[in-house]
């Protein structure tokens, strides 16, 4: 590894954006850093995402003209949305966050890791929250070229899920289908989003039409993309893929002193103060069932099958604690799983007009438009709604499709149950069909109306522009399930790689052990350190938001 004079060897494990933007701000502090990633890919769950960076009273809404918020409306807001378990907060960990938050974000753009640009017209979640806003706090990239990253642009992982090279400014004009254009780069994610025709591997590492084409990056591709060129710009920081880590090393006193890894010529011991950066849980089937009580039946995840909870094994390895957030505040989207075995998949397709989410009793239960909802009622301890279905009508079928499926498109053998009746489609799916039709036919009366008395689908600003169609009247997300064939499927929670309990740490990163005490050596950023700055609220980009914060914290420490 490359080595300072004074000995300020850093060794960040995982290469996601919280990592990789550790090693920049360390770098340039004077530190040496090793980045060592278990995958043969970049990127991490960040990648994959919406690229979606919460930051409450930020100086880039103020340069485009938005002048609403403030420190105390910020707070505010995190406050309020974290009730269902106050406990779960850590008020020094939130007030770190929100205070540091907008200073990171200018420092990240400064330093010219990347060009911020609101997300327009995106409302806070929360819109009924005291401190919410309708603008102003999304933060993302302003589009990078990924030639900007020459060789490394082959070895990023490509979000199948959100279709890249388009801003959102187009995404909520032309809607949030991943596009069947001529782009082969495009048409491989949204194929192995589905895992139809394509392995996960070839869709990942799909790279732009041609070398000397622009190649536009954007949502979680292009904000993990802009970090990463400028990583590469330091030649104080080396990034070594396919080394995944094994152990930690402890000095003669305790303190964490390095790791052991397995390279691609065998295993190696690197030496230097540790961060830990290897996001969350979602592939290790044991901490899915102790952080989140889920079995394999009712559980997925559409984040890379790299995040195995490592970082909380080896904090762990040394004594690290585990912090637990309940799991009906964990950010999981309803999906299903894929044809052929080739994974899980998902889409806004639950919160198009015409489809409703049901239990096993044939009643819908929650807000089935609201990801948050869904999974706060559906994992309710006293009154849970496992299993539950997605259903919808050939109305839906013709207008959206599903995932990959174009509108009007065959579904893939084995993914999805159809029948002319609703209660025959109850029967076949396991469901009470005289209930469900009665169900539908509530829904259907209210929908037409664009009301929904019984959970106020239709309500929340943020998905009625996120997922909504926004060419349905009277509401985006509010159709009849009414027009034979009908179609259904068993839907199961898909973890995004943020899985917000994790190794617990203190507000400037430090992991902590069972009694509160700090490990010496060690730190954590990103999804691997659990989310006890937010507590049981969440809202969309908090994750990246807290993970740039805490990683602009370690830097200044590890550099200092």
């Amino acid at each position: 590894m490359p080595s300072t004079p004074d000995g300020r060897n850093v060794i960040v494990v995982g290469a996601g954006l919280s990592g990789i933007a550790t090693a920049i701000g360390a770098a340039l502090r004077g530190c040496s850093v090793t980045v060592l990633e278990a995958a043969g890919l970049v990127g991490g769950a960040a990648a994959y995402s919406g690229g979606q960076v919460w930051v409450g009273d930020n100086h880039v809404a103020r340069r485009e003209g938005i002048e609403d918020d403030s420190r105390e409306l910020t707070e505010r807001y995190v406050r309020d949305i974290a009730h269902a378990a106050p406990e779960a907060l850590d008020p020094r960990a939130m007030d770190h966050w929100l205070t540091v938050a907008p200073e990171a974000m200018r420092y990240w753009e400064d330093i010219g890791a990347i060009r911020w640009t609101v997300i327009p017209g995106l409302a806070d979640y929360h819109a009924e929250a005291d401190g919410a806003l309708g603008a102003g706090r999304y933060l993302t990239n302003q589009v990078i070229d990924g030639r900007a990253l020459g060789d490394w642009r082959q070895r990023i992982r490509v979000s199948p899920y959100f279709p890249v090279g388009t801003t959102y400014a187009e995404m909520f004009v032309e809607g949030r289908r991943v596009s069947g254009d001529d782009s082969g780069d495009r048409r491989a994610r949204d194929e192995e989003a589905q895992g139809f025709g394509l392995t996960r591997e070839a869709a990942q590492t799909a790279g732009p039409a041609g070398g000397d084409e622009p190649d536009p990056l954007t949502f979680g591709t292009g904000v993990f993309a802009s970090f990463l060129a400028r990583a590469l710009q330091e030649k104080s920081i080396e990034i070594l893929t396919s080394h995944p880590v094994t152990g930690l090393l402890r000095d003669d006193e305790g303190r964490v002193s390095g790791v052991r890894a397995r390279g691609g010529h065998g295993p190696v011991e690197l030496h230097g103060h540790v961060v830990l950066a290897t996001s969350s849980y979602d592939w290790n089937p044991g901490l899915v069932r102790e952080l989140l009580g889920l079995g394999p039946d009712d559980f997925g995840s559409i984040a890379p099958d790299s995040l195995r909870g490592d970082g909380i094994t080896l904090a762990r390895s040394v004594g690290g604690a585990v912090a637990k957030i309940p799991p009906t505040s964990v950010p999981m989207l309803p999906g299903w799983e894929s044809a052929l075995g080739a994974g899980f998949a998902y889409g806004p397709e639950f919160a198009k007009p015409h489809a409703i989410i049901v239990d096993r009793t044939g009643r819908r239960f929650c807000n089935d438009s609201y990801w948050v909802d869904i999974v706060a009622k559906a994992l309710d301890p006293d009154d849970p709604h496992l299993p539950f279905f997605l259903v919808w009508d050939e109305q839906h079928h013709r207008k959206y499709g599903l995932g990959a499926v174009q509108p009007g498109g065959d579904y893939p053998e084995g993914t999805v149950t159809s029948a002319p009746t609703l209660r025959e489609l109850g029967q076949a799916l396991g469901i009470d069909g005289v209930q469900l039709e009665k169900t539908a036919a509530s829904f259907s009366e209210h929908a037409e109306r664009g009301e929904d008395p019984d959970f106020d689908r239709g309500s929340l600003d943020y998905v009625l522009r996120f997922y909504g169609d926004a060419a349905h009247t009277p509401n985006p997300v509010l159709g009849p399930v009414c027009e034979p064939p009908f179609h259904g499927l068993r839907l199961r929670f898909l973890g995004t790689g943020i899985g917000s309990s994790g190794v617990r740490i203190d507000e400037t990163g430090h992991v902590l052990d069972e009694q509160g005490d700090i490990i010496p050596g060690l730190h954590a950023v990103g999804s691997v350190a659990a989310l006890t700055a937010a507590g049981s609220g969440y809202n969309s980009g908090f994750a990246l938001s807290r993970g740039l914060t805490l990683a602009y914290t370690v830097a200044q420490e590890l550099g200092a």
